[in-house]
């Protein structure tokens, strides 16, 4: 079971749902801030670092507002109106923790986790040295799960950010958070994976995995290095039972960084993109197309007057780099785009016939999604809606007993071809259907899982 780290009033509660980690992560560091983890070359012992940096961690508490347990008769009107009660049900109020990391000592920035603040109508930070703050939410983002808080505080002290392109496989890192609300807590594993996605087909996810113990209530703390840098957010575990078996992961700190800029300037992330539909590049694809690569994207269509197809790019094209750094496939350059502002220039590197040739484009905003009419879709998926999702076609809802339903298609599924066409765009997926008279065969993920559906 996939555990997304949640907020959490009771512990027993959080166990069988999501564990929520709150964490903060960057921002370039002022020159009048108190700065840890200064990266010295003297070796210091892991006590003598953690003096240092956990007072740049800091626990949260959320207030937010959940509707009262009614009995299903209330909501009969003549039962309420018999028995004289309120028309409106009474609202009680809901507490749950989490952690942050402070990223500017300067401007009180803290760096959280969106599913720890979502829907919070009070937000309270404590220090390590018990003082407690009112906080302010700047913004929030549920696609990458970080969310900004301000608070108006001195002497406060801000962590350092890591580079997480620089870690290994082994690397030693430690966590730091309130797990279960009993506060601030360090842990201790290794690196055990890098680029992990997959988890949230609609988020944006290049996740550190780690085995440092993570559980409920770490949401949004701090994952460092030995030396004290601030490399990963934490935000959610995988827990068969419901509690830690070492398998966590953390938003690395460049992308919580990316985020919580846009989050400054605006408010909220404006996403780009530069339209085309992408899959990844696999060994037998490359040996296909003849190609010596082993990492990339293939572009598999390109949207008429985007960005791409302005620059030249073709469907076939095999994108290997954006901005110098290379890229390891279509998850990782979805992420390096979605989180590029609208309106930046980047440069493509890309390999057509064997040839690498680079481009620079201007990066458009994302629009809102559109979705498919249904007068356009087969009568055999009847009963379901659909809309863009990123490059791909997110299933938005399925009804119950619809044709669509008694297919298999479920809400949530991400449709990423049609009998093996792929398909980037709503528009793409009803021309597509539009075209096929005979058995449909969709190929798509569901609980980050990729299967085959076919629809006869």
């Amino acid at each position: 079971m996939f555990i997304g780290l949640p907020r959490a009033p009771q512990i027993a509660a959080i166990l069988v749902t999501c564990l929520t980690l709150s964490f903060s992560g960057g921002a370039v560091q002022p020159a009048a801030a108190q700065d840890v983890a200064s990266g010295g070359h003297v070796e210091r012992s892991l006590p003598d670092v953690l003096e240092e940096i956990t007072p740049a961690v800091v626990n949260i508490a959320v207030t937010s507002r959940a509707p009262a347990e009614t009995n299903p008769l209330f909501n009969d009107p003549y039962f309420r109106r018999f028995f004289d009660l309120p028309q409106m049900p009474q609202q009680r109020p809901r507490m749950s923790a989490g952690s942050g990391v402070i990223v500017d000592a300067d401007k009180g920035y803290i760096l959280t986790n969106h599913h720890v603040v979502d829907g919070a109508s009070e937000i309270a930070v404590t220090l390590k040295d018990r003082r407690r703050f009112t906080a302010e939410l700047v913004g929030s983002d549920k696609a990458t799960d970080i969310a900004l808080l301000r608070v108006d505080a001195s002497n406060l002290t801000a962590l350092r950010l890591g580079d997480p392109s620089r870690l290994r496989v082994g690397d030693s890192v430690v966590a730091i958070g309130n797990p279960f609300g009993l506060g601030q807590t360090v842990t201790s594993g290794i690196v055990s994976a890098l680029s992990r996605s997959g988890l949230n087909v609609e988020g944006y996810e290049d996740f550190i995995q780690t085995d440092a113990s993570i559980n409920p209530g770490n949401s949004g703390g701090a994952l460092v290095t030995a030396d004290g840098q601030l490399v990963g957010i934490n935000t959610a575990i995988i827990a068969p039972a419901g509690g830690n078996v070492g398998i966590g992961f953390a938003v690395p700190i460049d992308m919580a960084s990316a985020v919580m800029t846009q989050l400054i300037e605006h408010g909220e992330v404006r996403r780009g993109r530069i339209g085309v539909s992408i899959q990844d590049l696999t060994p037998d694809l490359a040996e296909a197309l003849g190609i010596d690569a082993s990492f990339g994207a293939v572009v598999a269509s390109v949207e008429d007057g985007s960005p791409a197809e302005q620059a030249g790019i073709q469907a076939g094209d095999i994108i290997v780099a954006v901005d110098g750094r290379e890229i390891s496939g279509s998850a990782d350059l979805r992420n390096r785009i979605g989180l590029s502002p609208a309106g930046s220039r980047v440069e493509i590197v890309y390999l057509r016939d064997g040839v690498r040739q680079t481009v620079a484009m201007t990066v458009n905003g994302e629009s809102g999604p559109s979705r498919a009419s249904t007068s356009a879709i087969p009568d055999r998926l009847a009963g379901a809606e659909f809309q863009d999702a990123s490059g791909n076609v997110l299933v938005a809802n399925v009804a119950p007993g619809s044709p669509a339903a008694q297919a298999g298609l479920r809400t949530g599924d991400v449709i990423v071809a049609v009998n093996r066409r792929p398909v980037g765009t709503v528009a793409e997926l009803t021309r597509l259907l539009g075209e096929t008279r005979g058995t449909i065969a969709l190929d798509l993920f569901r609980g980050g899982a990729r299967l085959l559906l076919v629809v006869r």
